[in-house]
């Protein structure tokens, strides 16, 4: 398994600021690996936001279709976190984004990740054309 091939921290435009909690460790005092697919969540969320791609009812026009973490050192909570999130693809009916996750106050990296998200047509229940105006926003953000 290839480890994400997150672009360097000064090639990443958008940061998203989370917290974690004492209570998303495990019995290791860690946290706990679904922890970071929320936080993956999080920062899709306010990436969309920031560039006006959430639906009025708070919607995402895509499903996860893949995501790959790679852990590198243990998170704790309650901590600040920021994740560094960057779209490096575009397809016809799908994109890629790259994650990493960052201690804030220590700038330790706890994880990197890259996901794959499908356009869905929530009405015919399958992939979907990514709309033009959400491709062209993406693409004007990240320069692609």
């Amino acid at each position: 398994m290839e480890a994400p091939a997150v672009p360097p921290s000064e090639n990443i435009r958008f940061r998203a600021q989370c917290q974690t909690r004492w209570s998303d460790e495990d019995n290791q005092g860690v946290l706990n690996n679904a922890v970071y697919l929320t936080l993956l969540e999080e920062a899709r969320y306010q990436y969309c936001d920031h560039l006006g791609l959430i639906t009025p009812d708070h919607h995402f026009t895509f499903v996860l279709g893949q995501t790959t973490v790679r852990y590198i050192a243990p998170g704790r909570g309650p901590c600040a976190v920021t994740i560094e999130t960057k779209t490096t693809a575009l397809g016809t009916r799908s994109l890629t984004q790259q994650y990493r996750v960052v201690a804030s106050d220590s700038g330790e990296v706890w994880a990197e990740a890259e996901a794959v998200l499908v356009i869905w047509d929530q009405d015919q229940g399958g992939s979907a054309p990514m709309p033009e105006d959400f491709r062209q926003a993406i693409a004007t953000f990240e320069g692609l």
